[in-house]
């Protein structure tokens, strides 16, 4: 069920040039943050997401395939899940968010689950 979690959704606009840094993030009920940066590797894309004050300047990292919608004449992305679903991620880890599988299997059972 998780598989396609790492891939965006062809209807969702990207394409493998796009550059979302400093795009802004909302999820269904609300803004959380801006794109810190990004991913467009193959079966491993992802945002890693500045939420600010939000939650006190945590980041998180969503798997692309949460990603509904990328509103390039606006810089906005849209993501399927609720702010309260985010904060409730498995805390990102920018050493180990790239090489730990455990982590991502973690992430892609968060997100995917239920959807």
């Amino acid at each position: 069920m998780t598989e396609g979690i790492w891939r965006y959704a062809p209807t969702a606009g990207h394409t493998p040039d796009d550059d979302l840094t400093g795009y802004r993030v909302e999820a269904s009920d609300g803004h959380i943050g801006k794109v810190d940066k990004h991913s467009a590797d193959v079966d491993s894309q992802y945002l890693v997401v500045d939420t600010g004050v939000w939650i006190f300047g945590r980041k998180v990292l969503l798997p692309a395939g949460v990603v509904t919608l990328i509103r390039h004449e606006d810089r906005t992305v849209h993501v399927a899940r609720t702010k309260e679903e985010i904060k409730a991620a498995p805390e990102f880890d920018e050493d180990k968010h790239l090489g730990d599988p455990r982590y991502r299997d973690q992430l892609g059972g968060h997100y995917g689950s239920g959807h």
